[in-house]
């Protein structure tokens, strides 16, 4: 994986995969996985990719230091995509666990920042660091 778009201390690297479904949730999940990753909390990485069984996708999702799923609605799409590429061990937030229900979520920057502070907690939690520490 390469390290351009966001160092991690130690050459460890976050992937963050969401959900970008139709949904009022699928838009707010990609939102809140955009906005990591412009705050350099990880890399985003496409989960159709992983979906689809792109080599080099499931390989970056893979190798990741920590991956991060993020769904939106309780299909958990992106977990089985991760899961049927063979992938374990990943941290999962679930849109719904958090108290947002797809079809009356509303789609606002205060959302996605909700969103954004679950998932920093939840990586915190598992001993990931904000990238920001290799002096950006």
């Amino acid at each position: 994986m390469s390290a351009a778009g966001g160092c991690a201390c130690g050459g460890a690297q976050t992937v963050i995969l969401a959900c970008s479904g139709a949904a009022d949730v699928g838009e707010v999940a990609d939102r809140a996985a955009r906005l990591l990753a412009r705050e350099r909390a990880g890399n985003m990485s496409c989960l159709a990719g992983v979906g689809a069984r792109l080599e080099g996708m499931v390989r970056d999702a893979r190798e990741a230091k920590t991956l991060l799923v993020i769904d939106g609605c309780p299909t958990a799409c992106g977990k089985h995509a991760v899961e049927g590429a063979g992938i374990a061990g990943f941290l999962h937030l679930q849109l719904k666990e958090i108290g947002l229900r797809k079809g009356s979520t509303p789609r606002t920057d205060e959302t996605v920042r909700a969103v954004a502070d679950k998932a920093r907690e939840m990586l915190g939690a598992a001993g990931v660091g904000s990238s920001k520490c290799c002096g950006s």
